[in-house]
């Protein structure tokens, strides 16, 4: 799911300034899935990896913005 910015507005400086905060797991079928809490964005990926870097970069980088669930993840409510 992409997000349009404003004119202006950068994905970067979107994500540096958001405060987004991010959940990392798998899907009921086993997918890697990184979902943004407040449900403005997430998506599915390939593997663990790939849903870290993805959440990391959209929380800009920020340790604390990213975390694992044991349980199952939906990408969509």
């Amino acid at each position: 799911m992409s997000i349009p910015l404003s004119i202006g507005e950068t994905r970067e400086t979107r994500s540096r300034d958001s405060g987004l905060q991010f959940v990392v797991g798998q899907d009921e079928t086993g997918h890697w899935v990184a979902v943004e809490t407040s449900g403005r964005g997430g998506g599915i990926f390939v593997n663990r990896q790939a849903a870290l870097n993805y959440a990391a970069f959209e929380a800009g980088q920020r340790s604390d913005a990213v975390r694992y669930s044991n349980e199952p993840l939906a990408l969509w409510r």
